[in-house]
């Protein structure tokens, strides 16, 4: 099972692909962010779609205090698709990683269990 992770710069995209690459999963942070293609989120051929979410504050607390805020609003302009069609989204300010990789786990367990229906 393919998992695609997307959300702003600082949403924790990459330590959580690699956290559930360590649990086997085949997962993978898309820069949609950076993209004007609104459907760059898709390229990987996705099973799942996770959304991680952060807000300005949680963001210039893990990219630095100058982080703009015009910047943050581009990005989830250019997010809004690949929100709107997620899995699963996801608070990273509000998670450690490892309930934010549990949950995304447990989202792809029960997704297994109905595709074996």
């Amino acid at each position: 099972m393919r998992i695609v992770l997307v959300g702003p710069c600082g949403s924790g995209k990459t330590t959580i692909a690699e956290r559930l690459r360590e649990h086997g999963v085949d997962a993978v942070a898309v820069g949609q962010e950076h993209s004007i293609i609104r459907d760059l989120w898709r390229r990987p051929e996705p099973d799942l779609v996770v959304f991680l979410d952060a807000s300005l504050s949680v963001i210039r607390e893990r990219r630095g205090d100058d982080w703009p805020e015009w910047l943050y609003c581009v990005e989830l302009e250019r997010l809004a698709d690949a929100r709107a069609n997620a899995d699963l989204v996801i608070d990273t300010g509000r998670y450690t990683v490892e309930a934010v990789v549990q949950r995304v786990l447990a989202l792809a367990r029960d997704r297994a269990r109905n595709e074996q229906r």
